[in-house]
């Protein structure tokens, strides 16, 4: 029963393994090379163990023994022998124990206890599969959300860039928050390709320069989503505030400040994980420090964000007491401020909330973080090509009208033929 339990996991870890020639993998990725250097290690210390020996048996004893997980040193007759946990099971349980062996009069008794029990993995565990299944559920749901924002943002892109009435600064604004939806939801769709191409859920696989890339990639364009948001709460309160400005001077701050800020922090954030993490594909945060270069960014661009946004509703308010004459100069910021205000605390909160918790995979804080981010951001682009676009007044008063002249054409033959 033993040494069947034994040969059992030794199958489950081999399946579990892909062979990587990347050197900075992690250690649940190099399964075959720990468990070949821990079987040439054995053997080398129970060779030294002869030689000293004078190259004379244990009389009546157990002589070592290498029962394909861990190693045992010879033993006298009657004596019990510990030894940790292997190590091929310990980089994949993190747990720490001993396993027993007792030698009899008739050789080595068998490993008490299992080495599930002792070292914490069991190969009758369906914990595993169940996570992943929830995983794979989430992966869909997220692909969905991804994929209805990438199409109503593209067409509210054709949308505003076609009528030419619609072109100004805070439209083009609108554009440029629509284009990092987009390109969040392309870094997605590869980062996906990329680490889920295969069943290995430890993305054994995928440790190259070009999974790298593909994660700086996604980085870049989720940083440069906050930036751009960050923007728009910008745009709004200079608007409201300041009574002249060069709108094409500030313009090109913006662009700036949404594309170029991001590529400073994401550019640190990629030397840091080169010099002190390097080790696998960059999709796991292990050593906070470092993630803290994305991290921090983010969260003070959306405290910003906040502080505008409790700025702007004062100024709101403020303007509510004021002539209708002043009022109307600010109706088009006022019906822009109605969707800045619910997209601020929208998709700022969530973010700032989770970024206390620490990213581990068994905390139940990380589980309910996975599913508030799948339900809210994968549709975060729909949802803003809805408020920006699709119900935006003179969007659809010009819609209206190209609809109107349309149909005028067709009903007059000499216009149509014309």
């Amino acid at each position: 029963m033993g040494r069947a339990h034994v040969m059992r996991i030794l199958r489950v870890l081999i399946y579990l393994d892909t062979i990587i020639t990347v050197k900075t993998i992690p250690p649940e990725c190099d399964l075959p090379n720990i468990l070949r250097r821990e079987k040439e290690h054995c053997f080398e210390m129970l060779s030294n163990d002869k030689i000293g020996s004078g190259m004379q048996k244990f009389q009546a004893g157990c002589d070592g023994l290498w029962d394909n997980v861990t190693c045992w040193p010879s033993s006298s007759l009657g004596k019990t022998i510990a030894v940790p946990c292997p190590k091929v099971i310990y980089v994949l349980t993190h747990k720490e124990g001993f396993v027993y062996r007792n030698c009899t009069s008739e050789g080595w008794s068998e490993a008490f206890p299992l080495y599930g029990t002792a070292c914490g993995y069991d190969v009758n565990d369906t914990s595993k599969i169940v996570k992943r299944a929830y995983y794979m559920n989430v992966k869909i749901m997220y692909t969905m959300g991804y994929s209805t924002s990438f199409i109503s943002l593209s067409i509210a892109i054709a949308i505003l860039g076609l009528f030419r009435k619609l072109h100004c600064t805070r439209n083009y604004i609108h554009m440029h928050l629509f284009v990092s939806y987009i390109l969040r939801a392309i870094s997605i769709f590869i980062k996906d390709s990329v680490l889920f191409s295969s069943e290995d859920l430890q993305h054994c696989n995928s440790y190259s320069v070009e999974c790298k890339v593909v994660i700086v990639f996604f980085q870049y364009c989720n940083m440069a989503n906050f930036s751009w948001l960050l923007v728009e709460a910008l745009y709004l309160y200079t608007a409201l505030v300041v009574s002249v400005f060069s709108e094409r001077k500030y313009f090109w701050r913006y662009i700036v400040l949404g594309w170029g800020a991001p590529a400073i922090f994401i550019i640190s954030w990629s030397i840091a994980r080169q010099i002190y993490e390097n080790i696998g594909c960059w999709d796991v945060n292990s050593d906070e420090q470092i993630w803290w270069i994305i991290k921090g960014p983010v969260i003070v661009s959306n405290f910003i964000n906040f502080f505008l946004f409790i700025r702007i509703i004062g100024i709101l308010i403020k303007n509510l007491k004021t002539p209708d004459a002043v009022r109307n100069d600010l109706s088009q910021y006022r019906r822009l401020a109605k969707s800045t205000l619910l997209l601020i605390p929208l998709f700022g909160i969530h973010y700032i909330v989770f970024a206390i918790f620490p990213d581990k995979e068994s905390n139940l804080a990380m589980d309910l973080h996975i599913g508030f981010d799948v339900a809210l951001g994968s549709f975060q682009g729909f949802v803003v090509a809805v408020l920006y676009c699709f119900l935006n007044g003179e969007v659809r008063a010009e819609i209206k009208k190209k609809w109107r002249q349309r149909k005028g054409n067709q009903h007059n033959p000499m216009i149509s033929n014309w």
